[in-house]
């Protein structure tokens, strides 16, 4: 078994796929009856419309709360600097946290959570 792909359900597709392509930099690749899917290197990165969901999942959806997308960087501080030029929302960071990462947190267009991670040495050892 494996992931596919990641999907989440936006409010404004155009304006999503603006943060993913330009903010974020991830490869767009197409848009298409409401849905738009980016190439991420592995697992389908997509977008579709919330309006949407409905159809598709038998019920609404609630936007934004609960969901976040790690992109692993090779320097957060750069990515850092970048994003902060773009007018990204920045809401931690950077900071290196114990579990290995030095992240940097921003908002994407409806809410949700967007971590920027290097991968540095561990302060704490797994259990």
């Amino acid at each position: 078994m494996e992931i596919g792909y990641v999907i989440l359900y936006v409010e404004d597709l155009a304006a999503s796929v603006g943060f993913y392509r330009d903010v974020v930099g991830f490869a767009y690749k197409f848009t298409d009856a409401g849905y738009a899917e980016f190439d991420t290197g592995g697992v389908r990165f997509g977008l579709y419309e919330r309006r949407r969901a409905e159809w598709l999942t038998g019920r609404g959806v609630t936007p934004g709360a609960g969901a976040e997308v790690v992109v692993m960087v090779e320097d957060v501080d750069e990515c850092f600097a970048r994003l902060r030029g773009a007018g990204a929302e920045v809401l931690s960071g950077p900071a290196d946290r114990p579990w290995g990462h030095r992240t940097v947190h921003v908002a994407d267009p409806d809410g949700f959570v967007v971590e920027f991670a290097e991968e540095i040495p561990r302060a704490r050892q797994r259990r």
